[in-house]
Parts: C-alpha cells; sequence; structure tokens
C-alpha cells in the first residue's frame, strides 16, 4: 500500500505533505534529517494520511492537497 501523508513539525508547526510506500520508515527519515527539506524542523509527527493502491494514486493526491492554499 502507498500513502500521501502530512507530517507537522514539533519545533514550528508547519506541515509538510508526501507520499511514500512506507510511512514508518519515511518518517523515521525525516526525524534522522535524511531530507533536505524537512531537516530544520525536525522533530515530526504524522497529522493525517490516506492509503491508496498504487504510487501513482498516492502522488496525485499529495499533488491536490499541495495546489491548496495555505
Amino acid at each position: 500500500m502507498f500513502c500521501t501523508y502530512i507530517l507537522q513539525s514539533e519545533k514550528n508547526k508547519s506541515f509538510y505533505i508526501g507520499s511514500s510506500e512506507n510511512l514508518h520508515k519515511r518518517l523515521i527519515q525525516h526525524n534522522k534529517g535524511l531530507v533536505k527539506s524537512t531537516k530544520r524542523f525536525i522533530p515530526w509527527v504524522v497529522a493525517y494520511f490516506e492509503q491508496f493502491e498504487t504510487l501513482r494514486e498516492a502522488r496525485k493526491r499529495e499533488r491536490q492537497i499541495k495546489s491548496w492554499k495555505k
């Protein structure tokens, strides 16, 4: 299963939107500072996620969420 997720920084309350096949593993990468765009605002927690059958569906939903006004 693939998922689209929204993370929230506990440091400054900002959000990050992404998609992955393994949310648990991806969250660990974010919190270890292995993701350039999120390492400044560690630690991150999962605020929301949705599951999909394919990566294509998950990425489509990610793009849709990113297109919303903040």
